[in-house]
C-alpha cells in the first residue's frame, strides 16, 4: 500500500543523516507525492538542508585544518626609489599554537646582493634557498637563476612533490616571486606580497607607495602593521633587509654569515 512505501518521519530523518549515502537515493518523486501538501514541504525542505550539508561533506573531504601543519608567514618587497626592502614577520603557527615568534623568513644570498624571503615549510624553504644560491653562483644574472631553479622544482619528482615553499627574490633591478607550479611573477608597482598575510600588506603598501613623505622602508612597516593586525598567522616581530641600488656589489670577501635555522 502507500502508507507502507511512504517511509516514515523517524526513517527519512535517520537515512537523510546517512553520511555515506546520497539523500537523492531514499526518498523518491512518487513517494513525496503520496504525502499531504504541509508535509511535501517539509520533508523537501528537510531533504534540502541535509542534502546541501551531506553534499559539500561528501565532495569536501578536508573541512577541518589539520592541526599538525605549520601555517604561517607574511612577506613583502617594496621597491621604491632607490631602496628595495623586505621585510617579514617572525610567527609560527602550528594549528591553533604559537611555535614560535622570532623566526627568521628574510636572508641574504649571492654575497649579500640578493635578498630572499619564503612562505611555507622552514625546512623546503631552507632548501630552496640553498638551491637558489647554488643557481646565482651558476648564472649570476636573477631572473636566469630563477628561471633555472623553477625548471629543477618543476621537474624534479622529488621536489616537485615534498617541497612546499614561495620565494620572493630582489635584487638592485628586478623584484620576482617563484612559485612550486613554476610561476615566476614580477609585480608591476615593485610591490610584491606572499604568504598567508601577503595581500594584506600588497594593498596597504600599494595605496601608501605614491605618498612622496614615506621612505620604502616606511612603506613596508606600516603596510606590515595593516597585514599584522589583520591576519592571526602574522606578528609584529620583523626582519627587514634592505638593498642600496646605489651601493657597490659585495664580494665573496664580504658574504654574510651561514644560515640559521
Amino acid at each position: 500500500t502507500s502508507a507502507q512505501r511512504c517511509p516514515s518521519d523517524k526513517m527519512l530523518a535517520r537515512r537523510l543523516c546517512s553520511p555515506l549515502r546520497r539523500v537523492s537515493s531514499h526518498v523518491s518523486t512518487a513517494s513525496m507525492k503520496r504525502l499531504p501538501a504541509a508535509e511535501q514541504f517539509g520533508r523537501a525542505q528537510l531533504r534540502t538542508v541535509f542534502g546541501a550539508t551531506q553534499s559539500r561533506a561528501y565532495y569536501n573531504h578536508q573541512t577541518e585544518k589539520d592541526p599538525n601543519t605549520m601555517y604561517a608567514t607574511t612577506i613583502l618587497c617594496v621597491r621604491k626609489g632607490d631602496k628595495v626592502v623586505v621585510i617579514g614577520d617572525g610567527q609560527v603557527t602550528q594549528g591553533s599554537v604559537v611555535v614560535k615568534d622570532t623566526a627568521k623568513k628574510v636572508r641574504r644570498l649571492a654575497n649579500g646582493n640578493v635578498i630572499t624571503g619564503f612562505a611555507g615549510a622552514a625546512v623546503d624553504a631552507l632548501t630552496l634557498c640553498e638551491k637558489l644560491d647554488a643557481k646565482l653562483e651558476q648564472y649570476p644574472q636573477l631572473l636566469r637563476a630563477c628561471v633555472e631553479l623553477a625548471k629543477e622544482w618543476r621537474s624534479d619528482k622529488s621536489m616537485r612533490r615534498m617541497l612546499n615553499a614561495v620565494l620572493v627574490v630582489a635584487d638592485k633591478e628586478l623584484t620576482l616571486s617563484v612559485s612550486g607550479n613554476g610561476d615566476i611573477l614580477e609585480p608591476i608597482n615593485g610591490v610584491c606580497g606572499i604568504g598567508s598575510g601577503g595581500i594584506y600588506a600588497q594593498c596597504a603598501a600599494l595605496a601608501l607607495i605614491d605618498i612622496p613623505d614615506l621612505s620604502a622602508e616606511e612603506v613596508a612597516r606600516k603596510a606590515m602593521k595593516v597585514a599584522s593586525d589583520a591576519c592571526i598567522y602574522t606578528n609584529h616581530n620583523y626582519v627587514v633587509e634592505i638593498i642600496d641600488v646605489n651601493e657597490e656589489p659585495k664580494t665573496k670577501e664580504d658574504k654574510d654569515k651561514p644560515l640559521e635555522i
